[in-house]
């Protein structure tokens, strides 16, 4: 997270100091896009995070059931 502030900080000072034409408006709207895109970046990231963390534990929880099936199934069958 502190690596993507810095990032992100620099990103917004060099944007800022671009252009010295530029209006002070038109770099808002530039700084405030980059850090909306960082934003994306971000919850994008955190997302995909979730979901292999969600799909590994149902991945585990089924090789768990099936694993407590097939030792009833033997149980049964003794």
């Amino acid at each position: 997270m502190k690596k993507l502030l810095g990032i992100l900080v620099i990103a917004a000072a060099m944007t800022a100091c671009n252009n010295s034409t530029e209006s002070a408006a038109s770099t808002v709207d530039s700084a405030a896009k980059a850090a909306t895109d960082t934003v994306k970046a971000v919850v994008d990231s955190a997302v995909k995070k979730v979901d292999s963390t969600v799909k590994a534990a149902v991945d585990t929880a089924k090789t768990k059931i099936t694993a407590a099936k097939d030792s009833v199934t033997k149980a049964i069958k003794k």
